[in-house]
């Protein structure tokens, strides 16, 4: 994930910045860059690849100021050059830095672009330099100026501004994006996160969403949206954190959780090529040639593959087939029907996943590995690696490698499709745009925690419950169930509604939590249908759904709503909520959170 750094008041300012840089190096990056103010001018340097390029760069000619930004990039738009790495300077007069995504970018730069605005990148984060730059011409002081410029923007974002107007200041601003900002004797500090400046402060403020700041070296101002000042408590942090610290939250589970949107727009950026296109990382002609793909994983990622198959099969027209990877070459498969296996894994050391990926590749097919760890056995090995951007996971139950899984795996499904004929770019194009959305979708999905904690209190008292989804929330509902008894330990068990009469409607008994998952879809009346069978024998509905969807099921005891969403895209948002109400009652009961009983982040045994 992209890092954002900064420093108002301290002395050489840009050696501590590339310092803490360094500190966020974990996160992952294709470029990096630095600027400050010096002598009411803005200076600039920008490289391409590791830090040590921007610090011979630096070392070469130094930047002299005690006010500046710094960044590490994802390519998101635009590909990997200096030209589209942060941070981005408008008019020699601001720069800002960025991470996330700006959904609406193409229509405000058309518009800046219309009144004379000269844009140097192919990136969407320079339009918020360019509106600065209006927001100052028009005369407003840097909080109006600030309000002006969020409420022309849409999408998840963390930014940080700094101009020769105001060079006593940084301006920083968050929405489903962490920002911390780290409060010094003598000088103040920006960060994405507390390892990038724990060798400078112990003292941090967490912006909340929607919050900006304006920040100087004497301390910090936060408001909210409306401008109102707003008081966000400082925190001791400790004075010489892991790689990886828990940022303000009770556990590292429920950081990632808050991760997400990050994750998602990292992984997105991924999979996305130099002209804006969804990838696959593999020529149209080599996704022509697939013609049946096997999927092997375990746990949470085999769940990944099987809401991925409903998008393949669907777009695609390619056949699917989802193997439990601990079982897929002890069956001797017959691989006949299929050309291509993918291996999905967050680490990338999955013993299972690893053995059946080598299954494959000895039995002819051509192998992808998507994994979160760029240098892992399995990356190594395959013929072809789809990357998830999610960074660190701690917490052993997946949540953010996870939705950055589905994210890579709807891009891939697009892709193909693509290649293959099925769509047209139109339509691509159309799904891409609704998946730049999901940031901004699931940061407002995250503030459901309040929503859901007295559903969690309840469902805590509770030795058993069912999880029931139809269409690509069966795989979910499966999932929510995982996640429910790895991290509670109540039994759960997930089930596709319409196989309800089948016999699992034998165990609803009066009071038993049914948890629905439901999503304004093709089968959405048929699945209300199901739950109502369900609701008659005594069970106590728990409804996950969208918006759109509440007015189906009338009798659910709790509605917990995410925003409405393209029915493709369902299961990524409902994932948040299923998340969520997992973790609160594994809360409620006092449970490790982080490291359930038995349970490990890496299997790597068979």
């Amino acid at each position: 994930m992209c890092g954002i750094v900064g420093a108002v008041g301290h002395e050489q300012c840009s050696e501590v910045i590339l310092d803490a840089l360094k500190r966020l190096e974990y996160r992952g990056y294709d470029s990096s860059g630095i600027v400050t103010i010096n002598d009411g001018a803005i200076a600039l340097k920008r490289a391409v690849g590791k830090l040590a390029n921007l610090d011979k760069a630096l070392r070469a000619s130094p930047l002299i100021g005690d006010v500046g930004i710094g960044h590490t990039r994802w390519a998101t738009h635009g590909g990997v050059s200096t030209e589209n790495a942060h941070p981005h300077v408008a008019a020699d007069r601001v720069a800002i830095v960025h991470n996330g995504i700006i959904e609406n970018h193409r229509t405000i730069r058309r518009r800046l672009e219309a009144v004379g605005h000269k844009f140097f990148s192919d990136t969407d984060s320079e339009v918020l330099a360019h509106l600065f730059v209006e927001a100052l011409d028009a005369g407003l002081d840097p909080a109006a100026a600030t309000r002006r410029v969020l409420a022309e923007i849409d999408g998840a974002y963390a930014f940080a501004m700094m101009s020769i107007d105001h060079p006593d200041m940084l301006i920083v601003a968050r929405n489903a994006s962490p920002l911390a900002l780290g409060i010094g004797d003598a000088a103040c500090y920006i960060g994405s996160d507390a390892i990038a400046l724990s060798h400078l402060t112990r003292k941090v403020v967490y912006l909340e969403d929607h919050d900006y700041a304006l920040v100087r070296a004497d301390g910090v101002s936060v408001y909210q949206a409306d401008g109102t000042p707003v008081n966000r408590e400082a925190v001791m942090v400790a004075a010489s954190p892991g790689l990886v610290d828990k940022g303000g939250y009770r556990h590292y589970m429920e950081k990632e959780i808050h991760e997400q949107p990050d994750a998602i727009a990292h992984s997105l950026a991924a999979m996305t090529d130099e002209s804006g296109r969804l990838t696959a990382k593999m020529s149209d002609d080599e996704l022509r040639s697939i013609n049946g793909i096997v999927m092997v994983a375990a746990g949470t990622s085999h769940y990944a593959t099987q809401i991925a198959r409903y998008w393949i099969e669907a777009l695609a027209g390619v056949p699917v087939a989802c193997e439990v990877a601990s079982e897929y070459h002890y069956r001797q498969p017959v691989t006949a029907p299929y050309d291509t296996a993918i291996a999905i894994s967050q680490s990338g050391e999955s013993l299972d996943t690893m053995m059946a990926m080598r299954h494959a590749a000895k039995s002819g097919l051509k192998t992808i590995g998507l994994v979160n760890v760029a240098d892992s056995t399995i990356a190594r090995e395959a013929d072809t690696v789809l990357p998830t951007r999610a960074g660190p996971e701690i917490g052993v139950a997946s949540t953010k490698a996870f939705t950055a899984q589905l994210t890579v795996l709807l891009c891939f499904a697009v892709a193909l499709a693509r290649a293959k004929g099925q769509i047209d770019i139109a339509r691509a194009e159309t799904i891409h745009a609704e998946i730049q959305g999901l940031p901004r979708l699931v940061g407002k999905a995250l503030g459901l925690f309040d929503a859901i904690r007295p559903v969690a209190h309840q469902l805590s008292q509770a030795k058993s419950a069912l999880y029931l989804g139809r269409g690509a929330l069966y795989p979910l509902a499966l999932e929510g169930a995982l996640k429910l008894k790895e991290l509670s330990y109540i039994h759960a068990e997930g089930f596709a509604s319409g196989e309800m009469k089948h016999g699992p409607i034998a165990l609803i008994e009066d009071g038993l939590p049914v948890v629905a998952l439901l999503a304004a879809d093709t089968v959405m009346t048929k699945a209300s249908s199901n739950l109502r069978e369900a609701s008659a024998r005594g069970g106590k509905i728990i409804l996950l759904c969208e918006a759109r969807a509440t007015d189906e099921v009338d009798y659910a005891s709790a509605v917990v709503t995410v925003p409405d969403v393209d029915p493709l895209l369902a299961p990524i948002l409902l994932a948040i909520p299923a998340q969520i109400l997992a973790y609160l009652t594994a809360v409620e009961k006092g449970t490790d959170v982080d490291q359930p009983r038995n349970l490990a982040k890496s299997v790597t045994v068979e």
